[in-house]
This record gives structure tokens, sequence and C-alpha cells, in this order.
């Protein structure tokens, strides 16, 4: 009777500890959106960070690609977003994606910069629940003229980009 006791106890622990841990804090996901003055792909001198830029994270079933979890962010003055997620989604595939610039001159999301994959899961040995999601960038509609002199410094001609 005794070991019955013990082990319906050591099975109420573990449900407990298991409900506890998804219980846990939320994630802070953590980034930055951008402009691309110069169209080249990437941040340069000439980057600008945008204020009031729209961002989602966005989680979708890995089995049936539907979407399970969106939560929206807007970017602060120096371009940053923070965005809290209360859930652990660890059977999802979880991306921040570039919903729309506050810069009417740079509206054009950066294909292969237009989103950032982040885990969001504590499945997986990571002890911080900060995540950073790499920098996001819009296109500027017209390049500045001094991104000629910018793309020299990494010896870059216009063919190249």
């Amino acid at each position: 009777m005794a070991r019955l006791v013990a082990f319906f106890a050591l099975c109420l622990l573990s449900v407990s500890l298991a409900t506890a841990t998804s219980l846990g804090n939320p994630f802070l996901i953590k980034g930055k959106t951008y402009c691309d003055n110069c169209r080249c792909g990437f941040e340069t001198p000439a980057t600008k960070y945008l204020a009031g830029s729209k961002v989602k994270v966005e989680c979708r079933s890995r089995v049936s690609n539907k979407i399970t979890y969106t939560v929206n962010g807007v970017t602060n003055s120096q371009g940053e977003y923070n965005i809290l997620v209360n859930r652990d989604c660890g059977d999802d595939v979880c991306d921040v994606v570039l919903v729309e610039s506050s810069d009417k001159k740079c509206g054009i999301p950066n294909a292969g910069r237009d989103r950032a994959r982040v885990i969001l899961t504590r499945n997986n040995g990571m002890v911080s629940d900060v995540r950073y999601a790499n920098n996001m960038g819009f296109l500027s509609n017209e390049p500045l003229s001094a991104c000629t002199q910018i793309l020299q410094q990494y010896q870059l001609t216009e063919d190249q980009y």
C-alpha cells in the first residue's frame, strides 16, 4: 500500500512540474526593422531604423501549415520591437514577419530579410526567455546618392548587387 501511495505521489509531482514548466514566464522577442537606403540587401552606414513600423509573430503548424498563433508589435523610436509571447510553441514553426513600414518612401519588404525565424519553446536547453530575431528590412524606393561611395567601402559595384 505504501508503494502505491509513493507511486501516486511521484506521478502527481511529475505532472505538476510539467505543468509549472509549461506555464512559465512569457517569451520576449527582440529585434529591429530598418530601411535599406542603398537597396543592397544588408545594413550599411546609410541604414535608417524605422520607428512605428508594424511587425507580427506568426506561428504555423508543422503538419498542416495553418496559423496557430499570432501577436502584433510596433517598433519604438530606435526601430526596436519587444513582443511578448505567452505560450510555448514547441510544435510550431514561428517567424517574426514585416507587416507595414512607417516610411512611405521605404515600404518594399526586402525578400529574404522580411522575416526572421524564432524558436519559442523551453524544450531545447535554452535558459533565457529572451529570443533575438534577425533584423528585418524594407527597401527604399530610390537609393541615396551617397550609396555609390558607401558601396565602394565594401568593394562592390552597382552590377554586383
